[in-house]
């Protein structure tokens, strides 16, 4: 078996005569959770927006589990076994935790979804949404409506929305933003389960998460990867705390 779920091969992307992404090389290894880091504009976001399709690059390759898919959509991607979590939560407020899953779950297999019966009566749906929800601490609130959830758990529906897909990758866009210690803590402990589900790509600002979670960690710096390696061995190189993350860790 390849022993990279993803390969990225000199990424190039430009915005007018602004290059946002430099001649990206990156390995993700099967298994693991693999954090990119760096400071706001190092082009983060523009990166996993390119390796989820919602942008296409200007050159390089984008291999994915062995295929290239660097000219597919998000879509195809998705159906490939590649989901997404985004900076800001996508979920429907009016609609409970359980159905908000059971679309996900819909949305993988092509299974019709009724809007005006129960969710309890869709049990090919319902069976691995619910199973979703149990992985992240969310079966209690199964039947709530999203939007009365707290921000805390309106990120682990999401986890929940997106795991419930089957990934074989999981990008996670800083899945802390927004939450405060005692929360950011629980979602840490919400993300170590998850971590067994799938192959992550973590982008994350926060240094605590980023060092709990990841087997290695990138920084990225003006479009560029300068540094590679074990989270200890990233915090200690010279060249990335003068870059990035100085005394903060």
């Amino acid at each position: 078996m390849n022993p990279f779920v993803l390969r990225l091969l000199e990424i190039e992307k430009s915005f007018g005569g602004l290059k946002v992404t430099d001649g990206v090389s990156l390995d993700v290894v099967r298994g693991e959770t693999h954090a990119i880091i760096g400071p706001n504009g190092a082009g983060k976001t523009t990166l996993i927006h390119q390796i989820s399709g919602a942008l296409l690059p200007d050159a390089g390759r984008i291999i994915f589990d062995g295929r290239d898919i660097t000219m597919l959509s998000m879509a195809e991607r998705a159906r490939l076994g590649l989901a997404r979590t985004f900076q800001i939560t996508h979920v429907l407020p009016r609609f409970s935790a359980l159905e908000n899953v059971a679309l996900a779950v819909q949305a993988r297999s092509g299974s019709s979804f009724n809007f005006w019966r129960p969710a309890a009566g869709e049990r090919a749906l319902n069976q691995p949404a619910k199973d979703a929800l149990a992985c992240v601490g969310l079966i209690a609130q199964a039947n709530s409506p999203a939007g009365a959830l707290s921000h805390g758990d309106k990120r682990r529906l999401e986890l929940a929305m997106a795991l419930a897909q089957t990934p074989r990758l999981l990008l996670l866009d800083e899945p802390m933003a927004g939450a405060g210690a005692e929360e950011g803590q629980r979602l840490i402990e919400t993300l170590k389960e998850v971590k067994s589900r799938a192959t992550i790509v973590l982008v994350e600002h926060d240094m605590h998460a980023v060092f709990a979670l990841a087997e290695r960690v990138s920084v990225l710096l003006e479009g560029r990867i300068i540094a590679t390696g074990a989270p200890q061995a990233v915090r200690s190189d010279p060249g990335v705390r003068a870059a990035y993350l100085g005394e903060a860790i």
